[in-house]
C-alpha cells in the first residue's frame, strides 16, 4: 500500500505522533517511580498494545519484563462478544508479580476485565493497567485504569498499533478511518 492510498482512506488525525510520545513519556516517569526497587512485568495484547508497550518500555528508567498474551473477543464482527478466547498465553509465571497491562485501547472493557481477573487469579501480587485509549462510549465494563493516556470519540481509530483489517498499524499516529472504508467501498 502507499502512503497516498493510506491517506485516501484516513479522514483525519486524532492524535498526533507528538502527542503520544509526550503522554508515554509522562506515563513512563510515573510508573519508573511508582515501581521503583520492584521489576514489574509489563504484558501487552497481542498485536494492538505492541507499539505502545515498546514506547513505554523504553522511556522507563526502571528494570522490567515483558510478556505477551493473544486474546480474542471480536470472533469475525467489529464488536466485542464479551467471550474471551486465549490464543497464545503468557511464557511467564505471575505469581507474586507486580504486572502493568499495556492497552492500547479500551473499548467495551470485556477483554481487559477478564486479563485482570485472570492475572489476579493466577496469583499476581499486583495488577494495574495503563491504556493508552479510552473510548467511554462504548464501554460495557469498568474497569480501574491507573494510568490513562487519551479519551476518544466513538469514531474508528487506527494506527499505532491500531489497525483495521490488518492495516494501518504502523502509522505514527491515531487517526479516525474513513466509514466508507470499513463499511466496503474503499477496502
Amino acid at each position: 500500500m502507499q502512503i497516498a492510498d493510506v491517506q485516501e482512506q484516513i479522514d483525519h488525525e486524532l492524535v498526533s505522533s507528538q502527542q503520544i510520545e509526550r503522554k508515554i513519556r509522562q506515563v513512563a516517569a510515573q510508573v519508573s517511580h511508582d515501581y521503583q526497587g520492584r521489576r514489574p512485568l509489563l504484558v501487552a495484547v497481542l498485536k494492538g498494545a505492541v507499539n505502545t508497550l515498546v514506547a513505554l518500555s523504553q522511556a522507563m528508567t526502571i528494570d522490567a519484563q515483558i510478556d505477551f498474551m493473544s486474546l480474542s473477543s471480536y470472533g469475525s464482527g467489529s464488536s466485542s462478544s464479551g467471550r474471551i478466547t486465549v490464543r497464545q498465553d503468557l511464557s511467564t509465571d505471575v505469581k507474586g508479580r507486580n504486572v502493568l497491562i499495556v492497552e492500547d485501547i479500551i473499548d467495551s472493557g470485556y477483554t481487559l476485565d477478564w486479563t485482570v481477573r485472570e492475572l489476579k487469579r493466577r496469583g499476581a501480587a499486583s495488577v494495574e493497567v495503563f491504556a493508552l485509549l479510552e473510548k467511554p462510549a462504548r464501554r460495557k465494563v469498568e474497569v480501574p485504569v491507573k494510568y490513562k493516556g487519551f479519551e476518544v470519540p466513538d469514531e474508528f481509530v487506527v494506527g499505532f498499533g491500531l489497525d483495521y483489517d490488518e492495516r494501518f498499524r504502523n502509522l505514527d499516529s491515531i487517526a479516525v478511518l474513513k466509514p466508507e472504508v470499513y463499511e466496503g467501498s474503499l477496502v
